[in-house]
């Protein structure tokens, strides 16, 4: 899959704003509340993630209300680290992943935040 298909790919999942007839894309934002449990602890941390869009792309991805330095988008899955956390979130299945360079991991499940 091309980044461009991918890229679409994911601003397919996000939602479509209707009626923009301007030039500019219309931006848009998409809040997910993911419980991520972190072995080998076995705590429970609720997590938010913003993610900032228009009708072409993601530009910007926030993690607890902390903006990430970079992110790539492979398929429907945000990549991304914060803090030495490396932190895959899949927007399709909406699934957090992550890793905290090999000492501890986190998997959970995201939703909408109303």
């Amino acid at each position: 899959m091309t980044l461009r298909a991918a890229a679409w790919a994911l601003c397919a999942w996000l939602p479509a704003v209707a009626g923009a007839a301007t030039a500019q894309p219309a931006a848009g934002q998409v809040e997910l509340v993911c419980e991520a449990v972190y072995q080998p602890a076995r705590t429970t941390w609720v997590r938010r993630v913003a993610i900032d869009h228009d009708a072409r792309r993601v530009k910007a991805v926030r993690i607890d209300g902390v903006p990430v330095y970079s992110f790539a988008i492979a398929g429907t899955v945000i990549l991304t680290s914060l803090d030495n956390e490396r932190i895959q979130i899949d927007t399709a299945a909406q699934t957090w992943t992550s890793d905290f360079r090999g000492l501890a991991t986190a998997q959970g499940r995201c939703e909408r935040a109303a």
